[in-house]
């Protein structure tokens, strides 16, 4: 039994989104997953960090579940900034049980235990530099309690974190988001949303006994990675 991350799908099988504007590497990535998730065994975990589906309601992205829900694994989701499916978690749970999507689950202030390790997470907030724009404070700590009761329900003395944005990117950090790490003494954290160039300044490492990774698909070649956690 193994815990694995990766978030960044963009599946758009009922629709046409192409994704060559993150370069050639995203052609036949719904054919580059499969291949990656084949290292996954059904009684494995998988992470996925949010942008699961291009589509704007849940009923839009059905075929997109039904392939997520046809990879090896136990699927426990994270929302993305691109999930306009995502709605509230009652709806989401019987949405996922009347069409027998029963790998999948839905993490919403909640933490789930997997091979030890208590899974925690939320979307996270960013400060998209090239904008200019001002955080929205009312939305970022709306998240920092979302992770705050993510992490409150942790189960075991392990935890990872999962968010959908990066809390350190390039100059950038979200110091909301790091102290809510730091106190609650978590010592990795795995995140998702940077693609393309913007990769080369993901940060990849170490800092205040927390390791950050960037598991978005692309980068990581479409295959999860396998989560340790010590």
């Amino acid at each position: 039994m193994a815990v694995y991350a990766i978030g960044d799908l963009h599946l758009s099988l009922s629709g046409d989104k192409p994704m060559d504007v993150f370069g050639q590497r995203w052609e036949n990535h719904v054919e580059k997953l499969t291949e990656g998730f084949a290292k996954v065994k059904e009684e494995d975990t998988v992470i996925l960090c949010g942008d699961l589906s291009w589509g704007m309601t849940m009923e839009e992205a059905l075929e997109d579940f039904r392939f997520i829900n046809s990879l090896p694994g136990r699927k426990i989701v994270v929302k993305g900034n691109h999930d306009y499916w995502w709605t509230t978690l009652s709806k989401m749970r019987a949405f996922l049980s009347v069409n027998e999507l029963n790998s999948i689950e839905i993490m919403h202030n909640s933490s789930f235990s997997a091979d030890g390790i208590s899974v925690c997470g939320t979307r996270g907030w960013f400060f998209e530099e090239e904008t200019g724009a001002e955080h929205d404070k009312k939305i970022l700590m709306r998240e920092v309690g979302r992770l705050k009761a993510s992490l409150a329900a942790a189960e075991n003395s392990k935890k990872a974190v999962f968010l959908h944005y990066p809390p350190i990117y390039g100059s950038y950090r979200c110091e909301e988001i790091l102290s809510v790490l730091r106190e609650s003494g978590v010592r990795h954290c795995y995140y998702g949303h940077i693609h393309g160039k913007g990769m080369a300044s993901a940060f990849n490492g170490w800092e205040n006994g927390t390791e950050y990774r960037l598991i978005s698909a692309d980068y990581l070649n479409f295959t999860p990675l396998k989560v340790e956690v010590f």
